[in-house]
């Protein structure tokens, strides 16, 4: 390797390395505080980076907030879809209906459990009317009914959805089972554990989606 590209490599990492400590702090205040109670340069200090380097990096508080929800409901900030990551991968890779939507309640507990305090922070400051936050919401929505689509696709293409069901109507059915909020419900203000959480979530979508 030459020089020039061995410093290339390393500023690459370190921009990286750079980045990833902005994004565990600002989940960290996110969630300790609130949206709308913390700033760039809060986020900057707690990094221990300057408030230029912030922007520099993420440009607006709302695409870092995005960035911070994407790397959490991930698990890494690995550039991989979520399609192509292993709880996904073992719902494809199932061999009949009930296994698929059994595995695909589990990966959705996972991610759950991963945005669950951070998203709850973020939804009510969507709710208390900034507009950034609003716009947020919107937009996981719509990539939660995209991801409740692909799983109806799925199910329909490999002969396990209900003959006659619509499949926009499937997709709806899973996109508003699957939303955080009612995971939030259920574990947070009912005290269900997210193992019951798993085999409801299972239960119900077998129920709405599969040919027995």
């Amino acid at each position: 390797m030459t020089r020039r590209a061995y410093d290339n490599t390393r500023r690459t990492e370190q921009a990286r390395l750079t980045r990833r400590r902005v994004l565990d702090a600002a989940r960290e205040l996110l969630v300790e505080r609130g949206p709308t109670a913390v700033t760039m340069r809060d986020i900057a200090r707690h990094a221990g980076v300057s408030a230029e380097t912030v922007y520099k990096t993420f440009g607006t508080k709302a695409a870092l907030i995005k960035d911070v929800y994407d790397v959490t409901l991930a698990g890494d900030d690995e550039p991989i879809p979520m399609i192509d990551r292993p709880e996904l991968q073992a719902v494809l890779a199932a061999a009949g209906p009930l296994d698929k939507i059994g595995r695909y309640a589990f990966a959705a507990r996972r991610i759950a459990e991963r945005i669950g305090p951070l998203l709850a922070r973020l939804l009510a400051g969507a709710r208390g009317g900034d507009p950034d936050l609003a716009q947020f919401r919107q937009t996981i929505n719509q990539e939660r009914l995209i991801g409740a689509g692909a799983i109806v696709g799925h199910l329909a293409e490999t002969g396990g959805l209900r003959p006659g069901l619509d499949q926009d109507r499937a997709r709806d059915i899973v996109w508003a089972l699957i939303a955080p909020e009612v995971y939030e419900l259920l574990v947070a203000d009912r005290g269900w554990t997210p193992e019951r959480y798993e085999q409801w979530l299972a239960e119900a979508l077998t129920d709405a989606l599969v040919a027995r």
